[in-house]
C-alpha cells in the first residue's frame, strides 16, 4: 500500500526484496506525493533482476471499483488495493503445474490491515514482514520510523511548539498573517537560519530566525511558513560561530545558554526582520551522508548520526551494527521530528566505505551535491546508434560537406570530449572565412526519449580532479560526437565572412560534416603559432585565428567587458597511486584566449539568430549587474592603496581595474581582480519570453547564450534544436515552443550547474588535503584578502589557497584587537595588518576531526606579540577561492 511504499523505499530497493507487485492506485498516489520516491520506484520496476511489476488495476475489469457514496477517496483507494490483492490470489490459484504462490499484502495502515485480515487476506505491516526475514537482520536498520510527525516519544519533555496544520497555514499566507519561504540553515551557527520569502514584495525578503524553538524543526531547504515577530524582538545576523558538538541530546539548558550568547547588544541599523517558523509547507529531505557518533552506553541501539553538511541537524537512528559502522561514511534518511525530541528520527540506508578513502569521499561529494552519477540504464543506452556507425546519405540531406577544410581543435591535455573545432582561410575577395564547428549532439539525442530525459536531468558533465561524470554516454561523449582528428564527424557550423579588422560582413549557420586535421593542446597550438619553421595550412589557419582573436578581445574590452582573475589550480597525479604529488596554479596561454574569443562570438551570433526567430522561447544566458553595495569591499581595499575603482558601469570598472597598477607591487592588480570576482552575481539560463533583462554584464553583451559545448551542457542541445528549426534543418516539437516548460528546464539547469561547480570545488579541496597530508608543515608567502573583526583572510598564490587566520583560541587569553572597517585594517596587540599586505604562513593539515578535516596555518611574519596565531582553511572559503571565476 501507499503507507508501505512511500516511507519504506529504502527497504524496497534492497537486493533481497524481490517479486513485488506495485498497484497503479499506489503508483499514482506516490507520484502525487513525492516525485523523487516515484522515480525510485519506477527505476526498481525497470530493473529486471528485482522482478517488480506494476499492475494497472484501475483499468482492469475485475479490479476497478467505483467510489461509494460517503466514502473518502483514501478509503476507496484502500478498498481498491484489497480488491486487487484478492483477485491476484484467485488468479494465481488457477495456474496449473505451479506451486502454491501466496500473495502477501504489506501495509502500515492499521485500519486497512484489519479490514484485509477480516476479508481473508494475508497482511503484515512492513516492520512485521522485515523482522520475519531472519536470514537478513541488516534489513531491520533500513526500516523507516513511521510514527507521525506530531506523535511524541513516550515520556519526553515537549521542546518545540506545535506545527500549524497546512490548511490553516494556507489561509494565514493568503491573509498576510504568515509568510511563505525557503528555509536556509547557517553553516556557521546551528541556532540561526534565514527564510527567503517567495513572491515579488521588496520588503521582508529575507527573514532571520534565531533560537531552537523559533527554528521549530525546520530543515535546510524546507518550504516553511513564518510569522514575523514584533519590531522590538528583531535581531541582527549573528557573528558568532556555533557548532552543535554536544553529546547530551537532552541538554536543553545548554542550548538556552548558547542562545543568550547570540543576544549581544547591536547597533539598531544592524537589526533585520525576524520571525519564527510556525509550520512546514513542504519537506525537502534527501538522503544525507555523514558518520555515526556512537552512543557511550554499552549495547545501545540508539545512536546519533552527524551529517557531513553542517546545515543539517544530527539525526537519531536505531542500528545493531554500530561497531561496524564506526569510522565509516554512511547514508541516513530522516523519517520525522517529534515535538519532544531534540533531534529528528531517521534510519540507516547504506554504508559507503571508510572515511578518508578516496573512492568513498568522491562518492560522498557527488551525493552531497546531488550529482546524478549512476551508470546509464539499459533504457538510456538502447537509444544509442548501433556500431559500427557511419554517415549515411539520409544524414547528408540537410548538411554541407566541409571535409575539405583545414579544421583543427585546441583543448586541454587529455581531453576526449572535444566539442569544438575551428578554421580560418582567405577567400577570393581578399576577406577571411572563419568557422566554428560544434559537435552535432542533437542529431543523436532526439527529443523526449530516455537518453534525452537522462541528459536533461544530469544537465551538465561534472569534472572532478581525476574523474569525469558524463552528461551523455561515453560512446557519444568520447567517440561519435567528439570532433577527433582524421575521422568524419557531424557538426553544426557557424561561419563568418570577416575583413582583416575582424569585422563581420556575413554570418551563416549550417549542419555539416567535417574531418578535423589535428587535435592539438593549447601548448601545441601555441608552439605552432610561435615557430618560424612551421608554415603548413593548419599553422597558417591558427595564426589567422590568433590575429583576429586579439582584435576581437580588444574590441570587447573597449566595450566594457571585464577581465577578472581567479587562482585556478592543477594537480599532478602519481601514475600508480593517483594521489596528488604537485599542486600548481594553471598557466593560461594566448591560445586559451584565442579559442575563448571565437566561442564567445559564436554564442553571441547564435543567441541573436534564435531570438530573432523565436522571441518568446529562445534559451538565453544572462549575467545580472551586481548591486552597488557588493562593491564596497573592493572600493575600500583599493582606496587603502590610494587607487580609485569606479563601479557605476562595467566599462568604468574595467577601465579603473586596468589603471590600478603599482610599480612596487605587481601582484596588486591580480588581487584586485580576484576581489572583483567575489563581487559578481551568478550567470543564469532563462527563457526570453519570461524575462526582459537579457544583458550579460561580465561580457558587456546585450544578448548571449550557450551553443559551443553540447557534449557537456544540456542548454546547448536546446539551443542547437532551436537553431536547426530556425534554418530549416530539423523539425520542431511542442516542448521546444512552450515557454513555461522551458523556464522550468532553465531552473533545473541552473541548479545542476551550481551543484556541479560546488562538487568540483569540493574535489579540489579534498585533493588539496591529500596533497598536504604527506607534506608536514609548509612555509609560504601569502597576501591578506580581507580583514575581519577577529581574523584575516589570506590567499597563497602558489597554491591558489585561501584561509582564515583567527586571533582567538578557545581557552586562551584573547589579544587586544582593534578593527577599522574604513581602512580596512586589524591591529593585533601592536601589529597592524592591512588588506593586500604580504605575510608568511605555515600550512599543515588538521585531521583531528575525520569528517571535517581542515587546513591549519600559523602566521609567521609579521610576528604577533604573545600570540600563537591559528589559521583554519575553511573549505567554504577555499571553494570561493579555487573557483571564484564567473562561468560565462
Amino acid at each position: 500500500s501507499l503507507h508501505s511504499s512511500l516511507p519504506q523505499i529504502d527497504i524496497l530497493e534492497h537486493p533481497v526484496i524481490k517479486n513485488v507487485i506495485v498497484l497503479q492506485t499506489v503508483l499514482q498516489e506516490v507520484r502525487h506525493r513525492s516525485a523523487p520516491v516515484y522515480k525510485r520506484i519506477r527505476d526498481v520496476i525497470q530493473n529486471p533482476e528485482k522482478h517488480f511489476y506494476s499492475f494497472t488495476n484501475e483499468h482492469h475489469r475485475e479490479t476497478y471499483i467505483e467510489q461509494k457514496r460517503g466514502e473518502t477517496s483514501n478509503d476507496r483507494n484502500d478498498r481498491a488495493i484489497r480488491v486487487a490483492v484478492k483477485w491476484y490470489n484467485e488468479h494465481l490459484r488457477k495456474i496449473e503445474d505451479e506451486e502454491n504462490i501466496q500473495v502477501i499484502f504489506l501495509t502500515n495502515d492499521r485500519t486497512n490491515k484489519e479490514k484485509a485480515v477480516e476479508e481473508g487476506i494475508t497482511a503484515y505491516t512492513c516492520e512485521e514482514y522485515i523482522k520475519s526475514l531472519t536470514a537478513n537482520p541488516e534489513l531491520v536498520d533500513r526500516l523507516a520510523c513511521v510514527t507521525d510527525e506530531g506523535k511524541e516519544i513516550e515520556g519526553g519533555k515537549i521542546i518545540f511548539p506545535e506545527h500549524i496544520p497546512l490548511s490553516k497555514l494556507q489561509q494565514g499566507i493568503k491573509s498576510g498573517i504568515y509568510l511563505q519561504g525557503t528555509y536556509r540553515a547557517s553553516r556557521e551557527n546551528y541556532l540561526e537560519a534565514t527564510v527567503w520569502v517567495h513572491g515579488d514584495a521588496e520588503e521582508n525578503k529575507e527573514i532571520i530566525v534565531q533560537g531552537l524553538k523559533n527554528l521549530n524543526r525546520a530543515i535546510h531547504e524546507d518550504i516553511v511558513a513564518v510569522e514575523l515577530l514584533a519590531k522590538d524582538e528583531w535581531v541582527a545576523p549573528s557573528s558568532v560561530v556555533l557548532q552543535d558538538d554536544g553529546h547530551n541530546e537532552e541538554d536543553i539548558e545548554n542550548e538556552e545558554e548558547k542562545e543568550n550568547i547570540l543576544k549581544t547588544s547591536v547597533d539598531k541599523d544592524m537589526l533585520r526582520p525576524t520571525g519564527r517558523v510556525v509550520g512546514i509547507i513542504k519537506r525537502n529531505w534527501r538522503p544525507y551522508c555523514g558518520m555515526l557518533s556512537k552512543s557511550q552506553i554499552k549495547e545501545a541501539r540508539r545512536h546519533l548520526f552527524t551529517p557531513a553538511d553542517r546545515r543539517i541537524p544530527r539525526i537519531r537512528i536505531e542500528t545493531r551494527q554500530a561497531d561496524t559502522l564506526e569510522g565509516q561514511r554512511i547514508i541516513v534518511a530522516i523519517d520525522g521530528w517529534p515535538r519532544n525530541s531534540r533531534y529528528p528520527n531517521g534510519h540507516f540506508v547504506k554504508n559507503l566505505g571508510s572515511a578518508g578513502d578516496k573512492e568513498t569521499e568522491t562518492e560522498v561529494l557527488l551525493l552531497e551535491h546531488d550529482v546524478p552519477h549512476q551508470a546509464f540504464s539499459q533504457a538510456v543506452l538502447s537509444f544509442l546508434p548501433k556500431m559500427p556507425w557511419s554517415i549515411t546519405e539520409e544524414d547528408m540531406k540537410h548538411r554541407e560537406d566541409l571535409r575539405h577544410l583545414n579544421v583543427c581543435s585546441v583543448d586541454p591535455p587529455g581531453c576526449t570530449d572535444i566539442d569544438d573545432a575551428l578554421h580560418c582561410r582567405e577567400i577570393g575577395n581578399g576577406n577571411l572565412e572563419v568557422g566554428v564547428h560544434i559537435a552535432d549532439v542533437s542529431h543523436f539525442i532526439r527529443p523526449g526519449n530516455a537518453l534525452d530525459e537522462e541528459s536533461v536531468n544530469r544537465g551538465t558533465t561534472v569534472y572532478l580532479c581525476e574523474k569525469r561524470i558524463d552528461m551523455v554516454p561515453e560512446l557519444l561523449s568520447s567517440n561519435l560526437c567528439s570532433l577527433r582528428s582524421n575521422v568524419d564527424r557531424l557538426a553544426f557550423s557557424c561561419i563568418w565572412e570577416m575583413n582583416h579588422k575582424a569585422e563581420i560582413l556575413k554570418t551563416r549557420f549550417t549542419k555539416s560534416v567535417i574531418n578535423s586535421k589535428a587535435s592539438l593542446t593549447y601548448a601545441e597550438a601555441q608552439m605552432r603559432i610561435d615557430s618560424a619553421s612551421m608554415n603548413d595550412e593548419i599553422t597558417t589557419s591558427l595564426r589567422g585565428l590568433n590575429k583576429l582573436a586579439k582584435i576581437l578581445k580588444k574590441r570587447r574590452i573597449d566595450n566594457g567587458a571585464l577581465t577578472l582573475a581567479s587562482p585556478e589550480v592543477r594537480f599532478h597525479m602519481d601514475s600508480e597511486t593517483h594521489d596528488p604529488i604537485d599542486l600548481q596554479t594553471k598557466e593560461l596561454k594566448e591560445t586559451n584566449s584565442m579559442v575563448e574569443e571565437f566561442m564567445l562570438l559564436a554564442n553571441i551570433s547564435v543567441a541573436q539568430k534564435i531570438y530573432d526567430e523565436f522571441p518568446e522561447f529562445a534559451l538565453l544566458r544572462k549575467h545580472p549587474a551586481p548591486p552597488p553595495s557588493n562593491y564596497d569591499i573592493l572600493v575600500k581595499a583599493a582606496k587603502s592603496k590610494n587607487l580609485e575603482i569606479k563601479t557605476d558601469s562595467a566599462k568604468a570598472l574595467a577601465e579603473s581595474l586596468d589603471k590600478a597598477e603599482s610599480p612596487t607591487f605587481p601582484y596588486l592588480n591580480t588581487l584586485l581582480r580576484i576581489l572583483t570576482t567575489r563581487c559578481m552575481m551568478q550567470a543564469v539560463y532563462f527563457c526570453s519570453g519570461m524575462d526582459n533583462d537579457f544583458h550579460h554584464y561580465g561580457l558587456a553583451s546585450p544578448i548571449y547564450t550557450h551553443f559551443t559545448s553540447p557534449i557537456r551542457r544540456y542548454a546547448d542541445i536546446i539551443v542547437h534544436r532551436l537553431l536547426a528549426v530556425a534554418i530549416g534543418a530539423d523539425s520542431t516539437y511542442p516542448e521546444l515552443t512552450d515557454k513555461h516548460k522551458l523556464a522550468e528546464m532553465c531552473k533545473n539547469l541552473n541548479y545542476r550547474h551550481k551543484m556541479a561547480q560546488y562538487a568540483q570545488r569540493a574535489s579540489v579541496a579534498f585533493h588539496t588535503q591529500l596533497f598536504f597530508k604527506t607534506k608536514g608543515v609548509v612555509n609560504e608567502d601569502a597576501y591578506i584578502l580581507f580583514v575581519r573583526k577577529n581574523a584575516i583572510v589570506v590567499l597563497i598564490p602558489k597554491y591558489g589557497l585561501e584561509g582564515t587566520v583567527f586571533f582567538e583560541e578557545k581557552d586562551k587569553p584573547t589579544p587586544k584587537l582593534e578593527y577599522n572597517s574604513e581602512v580596512p585594517s586589524l591591529t593585533v596587540e601592536d601589529t597592524t595588518l592591512h588588506v593586500f599586505d604580504k605575510v608568511k604562513v605555515n600550512i599543515m593539515l588538521d585531521d583531528s576531526n575525520i569528517q571535517h578535516q581542515k587546513m591549519r596555518m600559523v602566521l609567521v611574519e609579521p610576528k604577533v606579540r604573545h600570540q600563537i596565531v591559528r589559521t583554519i582553511l575553511s573549505f567554504s572559503n577555499l571553494k570561493k577561492s579555487l573557483c571564484g571565476k564567473i562561468e560565462i
